[in-house]
């Protein structure tokens, strides 16, 4: 019998505040590079910054693949107790998100090309956005490695560091946003700048914290190990799988912005809010994703099958708290946030007349995302991809088709089908593989 002791509430907890924080300060700073943009004399500026940002959202979502592979990996050598395992990791993970970022510092003519065309901005958007891709491009080796090294301490069950990362990236950014563009009148390129430093200083915090931890932990890292390709081979194998679920995931979420364009300009407004709130979702829940994938990983890695359950119902239950505590809000409050995120007449007439899909969509979607988390710690990053291919092409997809003749109503009808069946499929999963493995 294993003699880990069983996870508590509160070291649920220790893991989901933190990384909530740390969520919520994320929209703040794209709030604040919003507003120092949007007083600039020129609208011009704003429109660029907001290509600019959702290429590289867009670009980096796709890589967080490094966060969320090197969580479960870490979590299960720190459950099995393998401190030689802990540093390889730590060394492989970053010696491949340099390996990223040096191909996409290569290739950033051609990644502007290809991405501007797509976006469609006029001109002279175009222009600056340009300018500031070619800026913020450069902070590609910090952003990736900050990935590696969150995922790496929240696999250790450390939330903190997390939390103090992204609060210095996140602070830093919004002073330095502030003096390059209202003070030396920097424009996009004091956005951009601000970003790619930003990004720089919460590294050097991160390799200071790594150093600090690896310095009181045992076991050894032989470097040659490195240097060998087939050493890598379980950190690339379950990375390739979270790739193609994530590029699945945008896929999904680009073709509801594009579904709602094709339905006209105000709705594609108003989806755009809704979105917002939907990302609202995220942020409370992921939390708690975040601490199944810590607990989840250390119960499977010391093979505690009481541990594993213990960590799937408390952080289940704490969730699906959160989850109706959101739905409340919106019943009550839905309209009301929305005419904080838009003052448009039109776009808020538009918008409220789908808060009701809000009334459901925490408490259906809250499956889906714990056991995002809970699948990260138990690193079956192949079921993953296989439910969000299934989710998005089997489900998702023919949803749409069905439903389109409801509008804006069908293509929410068919986000909440699609949320329902990864939540479906991902419990099935876990009954009949993750908790038969142990």
């Amino acid at each position: 019998m294993p003699s880990n002791p069983l996870p508590k509430d509160r070291d649920i907890w220790r893991i989901a505040a933190p990384m909530i924080l740390s969520n919520i300060s994320v929209p703040l700073l794209g709030m604040v590079d919003t507003g120092v943009t949007g007083h600039l004399e020129d609208a011009v500026y704003l429109g660029a910054v907001a290509i600019g940002s959702t290429i590289f959202g867009f670009l980096y979502a796709g890589f967080n693949f490094l966060r969320m592979g090197t969580t479960g990996i870490t979590a299960q050598a720190h459950g099995a107790g393998d401190e030689d395992e802990l540093k390889l990791i730590l060394g492989q993970a970053l010696i491949v998100s340099m390996g990223i970022a040096l191909a996409l510092l290569l290739l950033q003519i051609p990644i502007a090309t290809i991405a501007m065309p797509l976006l469609g901005p006029e001109p002279r958007v175009a222009l600056f956005a340009n300018e500031y891709f070619s800026i913020r491009i450069w902070s590609a080796p910090a952003t990736l490695a900050n990935y590696v090294l969150i995922g790496w301490f929240l696999g250790l069950q450390n939330a903190r560091i997390p939390l103090y990362i992204v609060l210095i990236i996140n602070i830093t950014n919004i002073i330095l946003d502030l003096i390059f563009v209202l003070i030396l009148d920097m424009k996009v390129a004091g956005v951009a700048a601000a970003s790619v430093i930003a990004e720089f200083t919460g590294l050097i915090f991160a390799i200071f914290c790594a150093h600090q931890a690896l310095k009181h932990r045992g076991g050894r890292i032989v470097l040659s190990r490195l240097s060998k390709l087939p050493e890598y081979t379980a950190y690339l194998k379950v990375n390739a799988h979270l790739l193609v679920r994530t590029m699945v995931l945008i896929f999904t979420f680009a073709f509801v912005t594009a579904a709602g364009a094709r339905l006209g300009g105000l709705v594609l407004a108003a989806n755009a809010v809704l979105m917002n709130m939907l990302a609202l979702i995220s942020f409370a829940l992921d939390g708690f994703a975040h601490a199944a994938e810590a607990l989840v990983g250390k119960a499977v890695g010391a093979k505690n099958k009481k541990a594993l359950q213990q960590t799937v119902r408390l952080t289940l239950k704490w969730s699906l708290y959160v989850a109706a505590l959101l739905s409340l809000f919106f019943i009550g409050g839905g309209k009301i946030l929305i005419r904080l995120l838009t003052d448009l007449p039109d776009v808020i007439e538009i918008a409220s007349q789908y808060i009701p899909w809000f009334y459901v969509l925490p408490l259906i979607g809250v499956w889906s995302y714990l056991y995002d988390g809970v699948f990260v710690g138990a690193t079956r990053a192949r079921e993953m991809r296989n439910i969000m291919l299934f989710s998005t092409f089997a489900v998702f997809l023919p949803a749409w088709y069905v439903f389109q003749d409801l509008g804006n109503h069908g293509l929410w009808l068919a986000v909440t089908i699609f949320l329902a069946s990864r939540g479906i499929g991902m419990h099935y999963f876990y009954k009949t593989r993750v908790l038969a493995s142990l």
